[in-house]
């Protein structure tokens, strides 16, 4: 019998089907685990790479969820955007859970668009707003892992295209996360960070975290570690990090 449930919520680009590792290294550890691919990505309908609104995403969570046994402890684990995600989640409609778990958060993007393009954006969001732009994502950029380089390079479901609303949405969320920092709810915390990050930039992710009221709060940065984590070469010493903190919180 599971102890616990966690929801998984992946980033921005990829799927759920990216991390079959580390869910069948959590159902071994005795983890109920909820996966699913998000608005517009992965094996979902409709347009990929396109959202009407951030809060899509809010809401595809707040179902997922609902599928977990009501009478066990419920973990939320997010990468990268999917880390976003959750922080608004948390924020906008405060669901109760257990803990949080957040692997190199998107809270600050780097290589992001330059000021003209910006503009332009803005202006297509209005206009066009299904327009797409190509993805800065490569594969070099998130792990350093040779196999977990090959598979995505061969990965048709890797986004590789994105919509001006899309981008619009996700800067505007970012900044939402900051602005309403304080209603991140009182829920035992776990940050963990790429000390080489290439794809968002960890000095904000310091930034927020230093802000956030959780009277439990740990911060880990991981040295040598390309922004994903749970991807990399050694991610199992990260894995066995955040069972610590999964443990502590289940053993009061």
């Amino acid at each position: 019998m599971a102890k616990a449930t966690i929801v998984l919520v992946h980033g921005a680009f990829e799927h759920s089907g990216r991390y079959s590792h580390l869910l069948e290294r959590l159902r071994h550890d005795g983890y109920d685990v909820i996966s699913e691919d998000l608005p517009g990505q992965g094996v979902t309908a409709g347009r990929k790479g396109h959202i009407r609104s951030f809060d899509d995403y809010l809401h595809k969570l707040m179902k997922w969820m609902d599928q977990a046994d009501p009478n066990k402890p419920m973990f939320l684990l997010g990468h990268s955007m999917g880390g976003l995600v959750v922080i608004r989640t948390l924020q906008k409609f405060k669901p109760h859970v257990s803990g949080v778990i957040l692997s190199s958060p998107a809270l600050g993007i780097l290589n992001g668009a330059t000021k003209p393009l910006e503009i332009i954006s803005m202006f297509l969001n209005v206009f066009w707003p299904t327009f797409q732009v190509d993805s800065p994502l490569k594969p070099e950029m998130v792990t350093t892992n040779p196999e977990v380089i090959k598979r995505d390079k061969e990965d048709s479901l890797m986004l590789e295209k994105v919509s001006v609303r899309w981008y619009i949405e996700f800067q505007k969320a970012i900044k939402i996360a900051f602005k309403e920092v304080e209603e991140f709810p009182n829920v035992p915390l776990l940050v963990m960070q790429a000390g080489e990050d290439l794809m968002v930039d960890r000095g904000k992710t310091n930034e927020w975290f230093h802000q956030i009221e959780s009277i439990e709060k740990i911060y880990k940065e991981w040295p040598g570690y390309y922004h994903e984590i749970l991807n990399e070469l050694e991610w199992e010493q990260a894995y066995l990090y955040m069972m610590k903190f999964l443990n502590q919180q289940l053993n009061g």
